[in-house]
């Protein structure tokens, strides 16, 4: 196992580890959620919150569990790893002034681009499968059931998103020099955009009401995705994955 790939192996298993750790008590809360419903809407300072709250109390155990895992867990943890797992792929090389050797292996330069992209895709989305895997068995504990099918396309949605943050992030790691100023405007923008997501007038704007608790509502009624949202998180790695490969392909050392 090459360097790149065994240090991203044990940040994806790190990642993995953090999520479940999340996830588990979160399930394990579920009850206690049930009783406290109204008091914790009647204590949340904002309308989006209340609203929140409101959803997950109307979906029941399946709008809960999408909330506290998707929502919470991977759109926070899973956007900072998105944006950590890729702020290096090239940045990373040049950095630390091994990159003319890593352009020295004889493989082109479009394969060697598309090994280090799809690395980092897998290091961040299989951790969202896994974790998700898990939540049938975990709902075991507190005598609540769910179909597997629907949080598998959660996962799958859910990771759209991720995948996009990463591949931006990607594409930026192939301009630059170092990959700490790509990490620090990546996470702000993800911060930002969490943040506007909880200001009632500007809430509609901010890139995670593609993966809100509403959106993995619909997959479960309507057991498919929501191409209108889909489709625009796909295009968005698609383009900034052809646009890395076209960076790199003029990149010099």
């Amino acid at each position: 196992m090459g360097r790149a790939l065994h240090s991203i192996f044990w940040r994806a298993v790190g990642f993995l580890v953090v999520l479940e750790l999340m996830l588990a008590p979160a399930i394990l809360y579920f009850p206690e959620f049930k009783k406290h419903t109204q008091s914790l809407r009647a204590m949340a300072p904002l309308p989006v919150l209340r609203n929140v709250i409101d959803t997950l109390e109307a979906g029941g155990v399946f709008a809960y569990v999408a909330g506290q895992h998707f929502f919470k867990g991977c759109n926070t943890l899973g956007t900072a790893a998105a944006v950590l797992f890729a702020c290096g792929a090239v940045a990373g090389e040049v950095h630390r002034g091994t990159f003319e050797i890593w352009l020295a292996r004889p493989i082109s330069r479009r394969r060697m681009l598309t090994e280090r992209w799809l690395q980092g895709a897998a290091a961040v989305t299989i951790p969202v499968l896994l974790s998700t895997l898990t939540i049938p068995w975990l709902l075991g504990f507190v005598e609540q059931s769910l179909p597997l099918w629907p949080l598998i396309l959660c996962a799958l949605h859910q990771s759209a998103l991720l995948v996009a943050v990463y591949s931006l992030t990607f594409f930026l790691s192939t301009l630059a020099r170092a990959p700490m100023g790509i990490a620090f405007v990546m996470l702000f923008f993800t911060v930002l955009q969490f943040s506007i997501y909880l200001v009632e007038n500007v809430t509609h704007f901010s890139l995670f009401r593609l993966t809100d608790v509403e959106r993995f509502l619909y997959i479960q009624q309507h057991g498919t995705f929501e191409w209108s949202k889909l489709l625009p998180l796909l295009a968005i790695s698609a383009l900034a994955y052809i646009a890395s490969l076209v960076a790199f392909s003029r990149r010099t050392p």
